[in-house]
């Protein structure tokens, strides 16, 4: 497949076989920006997830003999040719995601630096160990995979989330299933096309394509080691409950609500074009996207105008065209939901600035499209300031000092990311010691960690207690074993 002929009915991809799924249940696969059918997806049954984990589990064992420089080494094949067909696959994320070019370019190439990091699995898999913890006694722990994990991940960013997970999941001598969001399940048939082009073992990796069934199904399958999950806060502490349940290792990343602490110091001129980029981006469908602007005291005065002026030469249209600044968002569904936040958000006594609401792209009416929107006299009561829209929709408090911008982002429920714009070091360091967030920006609008670090949030935007890939994907995806000998 590729971006110019679109397979018209995705399949599955078990025990290195392309297989039609026997559903009767057909969902259609649309493009955003035209609203255009562009393939069809049959929803996989329980039975075909059950399938693919036996297959996985059967090739397991060998999988986990197989030296670690040797599992590496496929990954090295599948980097190549990710890399060979990396305009290809950006083409396919923007038609199936709706996101622009560059940014289909950028989640790409992060997607490559997950598989890059995980050809490091020889180093990052090591052990550790200690002779003579008493008198003849040593003492080595080793890692070792623990069977057949599965990965449920999210429409915004089909090509990159699922690898977060499995190259170091496989990497460590594990096996793995990938079961893609069904609105965007096209890039993952592209990669595993590439996967089967690497020569990977069948069995080792496998795709199922499926909604809320396959998802169940994965979750009470007891041969399943480990799930890991990127969507919803509400879904998240579903799957974390669940997988608790059956005894099962979870990393569950949900929703977010991000602020931005805007100091009245803060370079301006570097400020605005971060934080349009971080809230507008994707179409404010990402988990890291600012959504409240905090500004403290004369920072609103000098943020106001060139925020709204910057953001009006924003090109709204169908990512495909390089011009194109925003494309529109994943469905009619999610367009309507954004726009009951707009009309909430007027309801309860905030400012248009921007209204995205008016946005229309006359060469593609039936996508869909909202154009960026900016609230300001924005309280925190309101339901804008508390509640995850995912779409390009900013609200601005104003705040007198620091201290009241640190309690509200505290006293949020999401705990995704957050950033503060200043030349002061002092006000730098309070808040990165008093902030409760995770990932952290200091004059930066998207704090997203590089893949040898790791990637999640706190509060009701993480359930778990191993964050994706880097150290702590290692870590999730092996045990520790501990060897204790003495010898006479």
């Amino acid at each position: 497949m590729n971006s110019n002929k679109i397979t018209k009915l995705v399949q599955n991809y078990v025990k290195g076989k392309w297989k039609t799924s026997s559903s009767d249940r057909v969902l259609d696969v649309t493009n955003p920006a035209t609203g255009e059918v562009i393939s069809k997806m049959p929803l996989s049954i329980k039975g075909e997830l059950n399938e693919a984990v036996a297959v996985a589990k059967e090739a397991f064992s060998e999988w986990r003999r197989t030296p670690p420089i040797i599992r590496a080494g496929y990954f090295f094949k599948l980097k190549s040719l990710l890399e060979e067909n990396f305009e290809d696959l950006s083409r396919i994320l923007t038609i199936e995601n709706g996101k622009t070019l560059s940014e289909a370019r950028g989640s790409v190439r992060r997607g490559i630096q997950n598989v890059e990091t995980a050809c490091g699995i020889p180093t990052a898999m090591q052990g550790y160990n200690l002779e003579d913890i008493a008198e003849g006694i040593d003492c080595v722990a080793v890692r070792q995979p623990l069977g057949v994990f599965g990965c449920i991940t999210p429409f915004n960013f089909p090509a990159m989330v699922p690898l977060w997970f499995f190259p170091t999941a496989v990497t460590c001598g594990n096996t793995f299933i990938v079961k893609p969001s069904e609105q965007t399940p096209l890039c993952q048939v592209r990669i595993f096309e590439l996967l089967d082009e690497a020569g990977f073992p069948p069995g080792v990796i496998n795709l199922v394509n499926g909604d809320a069934e396959c998802a169940e199904a994965m979750l009470e399958h007891p041969d399943i080691a480990g799930v890991s999950f990127v969507g919803s806060s509400a879904v998240a502490k579903h799957i974390y409950k669940r997988c608790g349940e059956t005894g099962k290792r979870v990393q569950a990343l949900g929703g977010a609500k991000n602020f931005a602490i805007i100091m009245p110091d803060a370079d301006i001129s570097k400020t605005v074009p971060a934080l349009i980029n971080s809230a507008f981006g994707c179409a404010g469908e990402r988990c890291l996207a600012t959504s409240v602007l905090l500004t403290v005291g004369n920072g609103y005065k000098a943020l106001k105008d060139p925020l709204i002026q910057a953001t009006k030469k924003l090109k709204v249209g169908n990512g495909l065209d390089e011009s194109v600044d925003m494309g529109p968002v994943i469905s009619e569904k999610h367009k309507q939901r954004v726009l009951r936040y707009i009309e909430q958000g007027i309801e309860e006594g905030a400012t248009l600035l921007l209204d995205g609401r008016t946005t229309v792209v006359e060469e593609y009416p039936d996508g869909y499209y909202v154009g960026p929107t900016i609230f300001d006299e924005v309280s925190p009561n309101m339901t804008i300031a508390k509640e995850e829209i995912f779409g390009p929709v900013l609200g601005i408090i104003r705040v007198q000092d620091l201290e009241e911008a640190l309690s509200l982002i505290n006293n949020n429920q999401y705990g995704n990311a957050s950033s503060i714009f200043t030349q002061s070091g002092a006000a730098a360091r309070k808040f990165k010691y008093e902030v409760g967030i995770s990932m952290l920006g200091i004059n930066i609008g998207i704090a997203a960690p590089m893949a040898f670090f790791m990637f999640g949030g706190a509060k009701k935007s993480f359930f778990g207690d191993l964050k994706a890939y880097g150290r702590d994907g290692v870590e999730f995806f092996t045990d520790k074993r501990i060897v204790i000998s003495r010898w006479f």
